[in-house]
This record gives structure tokens, C-alpha cells and sequence, in this order.
């Protein structure tokens, strides 16, 4: 008979569905905020270039500060850093929607945007829980970060449509000012399950320095810069498609369809047996990734897109799996929260150029013309993919892994030739 489902058994871990849930509460502010901002202040100002730039700044903040939050709590603890993180994030969040209701200068939005950064990246919070209850068992270890990828694509088909329609519907400020409500309770929640929280591992106790002194994970970064480009151009060509088609609010429904099929993939992901090397299935789904872009230089028409963009997503979900199984493996288990911070902030500094670069092209060519750009973007993911592919091969243990510290001492030798 086979066994029991493996997302039955992770969650048999004592406290695995409180700290999930809570995880999934916290990151519904990631999926809210940027677009709600861009809602409320187009709303209330009607500048929409303004409503940009503050997104882009908001994204920027969080790619330089969210990797410096991620090793102080590799350092210090999860409740030690990220209470007071979230703290600094709620009061720039509330700066930022006074300022913009108030009407006060412009730069005073920017100045708020810029500090909230400090917003945690949870869902590596929440990965790095999965990875120390489960660290020496792959199959669960595999199932859990499916788990987590279904939870993120989860909130990026609810989180758009809430806070706009909130804000479009109630007030314009409404949006951001639940994302921020979301945050608080989450994280404050999270950090009071102390049981299942990671060991810290104090600055000398496993090495110093920034995880990036890891190949791999330097590589990964890398080409999830790419791929987020990805992300943020089909995002911008599709809502300037949708328009032209005269159904702009179609758009969202649309993008939903692209997240269902990559939540759907990760839901089936998480049920099959491991085969082959990560780095192989990696490579592998960046270049599925690749392929599916081409079907949208085709597009005619909303229905066509949206079939063509749950086909894509299907190849989401089970890379980001396999790219955060890669980073587990790869960084030393002292830097591990920090490590996946990195591979979020190469995704957000490439939606931000993703989005851009597509928003021009859209002003330049056209619509349809925008969907060059994920496949540009998704070629240059696949060229870095290969190039890099032999660094991620033979990965060394984690620090922290061998019983008797042998096996650690290695491993800082192995990072200081690397």
C-alpha cells in the first residue's frame, strides 16, 4: 500500500501548521503592498509615474535591507530581530499613507518608502523552519518547500485583488493599510512559536562573512534576477494587453490564471518522488521557463493569453522548490535565512527592471510588443543557468551538519577556497 500523503506527514510535525499559517498571513503584505501603493497613490494624485517610482523604491529598500535583516537573524534569532524589524517597516508604512493622504511633499513619500525595507522576507523565515525540523529527511524536506510555493502563489492571486479592490472600493489608503495589519499579525504570531524556531548561530560560532561567498549561490541570485525580469514584464504587458483589448480589469483575473497553474504544479511537485540531481531538475526548469514565453509572442486575444500563461506557470513553482532545495544545500545552515533573502532579492530587483524595460517597450511598440522582454529576460535566465550549472553540481555538506565538527572544519576550508 502507498504511504501516507507527504504533506500529511510534514504537518505532523508539532507546531508545522501554526507557524505555516502564520507564515501565509505575514506574506500576503509582500503580494499587497507594492500595488496597493501604486493604487492609492494614483488615486489620490492621478500621477501614475509618481505611483511607479515609489513601487520602484519600495522594491529597491527591500532588496538592499531585507538580506541585512536575514543575517542578523541567522546571528541573533527570529524573535530577537524581527519584532523590531517589523516594528520599523509598520511606522515607515504609516508614515507613507499619512504623507500621501496629507498631501505633503513628495519627497517625504520617498523618504518613507525608502525604510520600509526593513519588512522581513517571511517566507524564508518559514523555509528555514521546515529545513531545521526536517534536515535530514529530503523526501519531507522536498514536499515542505512545495508546500511553500503553493502558499506563495496563493497570495499573489489574493493579495492584488484584495488591496485593490479595497482601495478602489472603500478608500484609497485601505490596500496598504491591511498589507500592514497582515504583517503585524503574522509576524508577531510567528515569533511567539519559539519551539520551532531555528537555532541562531552567533558571529564566530560558524564562521563570519556574507552567505554570498557561496559559487551556488551567487549563481542562483543571478539567474533569478532574470527570472524575475520574467515576472515583471508579463505583468506590465498583460495589464497594457488587456486594455487594448478594452477589458483592462480582465488583467487581473489573467495574471491569476498564470498563478494557479504554478500553485497547481507545485501542489502535484510536492507528491513526486525525487529523480535526478537537483541542479539537473534546476536547470531544467529554468529552460521550461525559457520555452514557455515563446507561445506569447502569438497572443490575439484574452482567452489565448490566458491559456498560454497557465502553461507557463506550470514550470514556476517547481523551479523555485528545487532553486530554494539548491540554497539549503549549498550555504552553510549559519547563513541559511540569509541565503534565501538573497534569491528573493535577485527576484525583486528583477521585476523591477523587468517591469520597466517593458513598460517601455509597450510606450514604444505596443502591447504584444512587450512580450519580448520575459523572453529575452528568459533567455538570459537559461545562458546564466548553464554557464553556471557546474557550480552547483558537487555541493558540499552544510556547516552544521557533521556530529563531531570535522565535518564543519571542512567545510569553512572548502568556503575559503571558494
Amino acid at each position: 500500500m502507498p504511504g501516507p500523503s507527504p504533506y500529511r506527514v510534514i504537518f505532523a510535525a508539532p507546531g508545522a501548521k501554526a507557524f505555516s499559517v502564520a507564515g501565509f498571513i505575514a506574506r500576503m503584505t509582500v503580494a499587497m503592498t507594492s500595488i496597493g501603493v501604486v493604487t492609492m497613490v494614483s488615486q489620490l494624485t492621478g500621477r501614475y509615474g509618481l505611483a511607479g517610482a515609489l513601487a520602484a523604491t519600495l522594491a529597491l529598500s527591500v532588496a538592499v535591507l531585507g538580506p541585512q535583516t536575514s543575517r542578523l537573524v541567522d546571528r541573533y534569532g527570529q524573535r530577537r530581530v524581527l519584532r523590531p524589524a517589523t516594528l520599523v517597516t509598520l511606522a515607515s508604512l504609516a508614515g507613507l499613507l499619512l504623507a500621501a493622504h496629507r498631501g505633503w511633499p513628495d519627497w517625504t513619500l520617498f523618504v518613507f518608502a525608502a525604510t520600509a525595507g526593513c519588512v522581513p522576507s517571511v517566507g524564508a523565515m518559514v523555509r528555514a523552519r521546515w529545513a531545521a525540523i526536517h534536515q535530514d529527511a529530503p523526501r519531507e524536506l522536498h514536499a515542505a518547500y512545495s508546500w511553500e510555493a503553493i502558499v506563495d502563489e496563493t497570495c499573489f492571486i489574493l493579495g492584488p485583488m484584495i488591496s485593490i479592490g479595497l482601495s478602489t472600493a472603500w478608500f484609497p489608503e485601505a490596500g496598504p493599510l491591511l498589507a500592514a495589519c497582515f504583517l503585524a499579525v503574522g509576524v508577531f504570531w510567528l515569533t511567539a512559536q519559539r519551539a520551532t524556531e531555528p537555532v541562531p548561530h552567533p558571529r564566530g560560532s560558524h564562521g563570519g562573512g556574507s552567505a554570498l561567498r557561496s559559487r551556488g549561490l551567487r549563481v542562483l541570485a543571478l539567474t533569478f534576477v532574470a527570472v524575475g525580469a520574467i515576472f515583471g514584464a508579463v505583468d506590465v504587458a498583460t495589464v497594457a494587453f488587456a486594455e487594448d483589448q478594452g477589458h483592462k480589469a480582465a488583467a487581473s483575473l489573467v495574471l491569476a490564471v498564470y498563478a494557479l497553474g504554478s500553485c497547481l504544479a507545485g501542489a502535484v511537485f510536492g507528491l513526486l518522488p525525487l529523480k535526478r540531481s537537483l541542479s539537473f531538475r534546476w536547470l531544467l526548469g529554468i529552460c521550461a521557463m525559457t520555452v514557455s514565453m515563446i507561445p506569447l509572442q502569438l497572443v490575439g486575444n484574452l482567452s489565448f493569453l490566458a491559456v498560454a500563461l497557465f502553461v507557463a506557470g506550470l514550470a514556476v513553482a517547481p523551479t523555485m522548490v528545487t532553486t530554494m532545495a539548491l540554497v539549503e544545500q549549498h550555504v552553510p545552515r549559519a547563513h541559511l535565512t540569509e541565503g534565501m533573502t538573497w534569491v528573493s532579492t535577485g527576484l525583486m530587483v528583477g521585476v523591477a527592471l523587468g517591469s520597466s524595460a517593458a513598460g517601455e517597450v509597450v510606450d514604444a511598440a505596443g502591447a504584444r510588443a512587450g512580450y519580448a522582454v520575459p523572453t529575452v529576460a528568459g533567455a538570459l535566465a537559461a545562458a546564466v543557468a548553464f554557464l553556471g550549472y557546474r557550480r552547483l553540481r558537487p555541493a558540499p555538506q552544510r556547516e552544521g551538519s557533521g556530529a563531531d565538527g570535522r565535518q564543519d572544519r571542512k567545510n569553512r576550508a572548502e568556503q575559503r577556497v571558494a
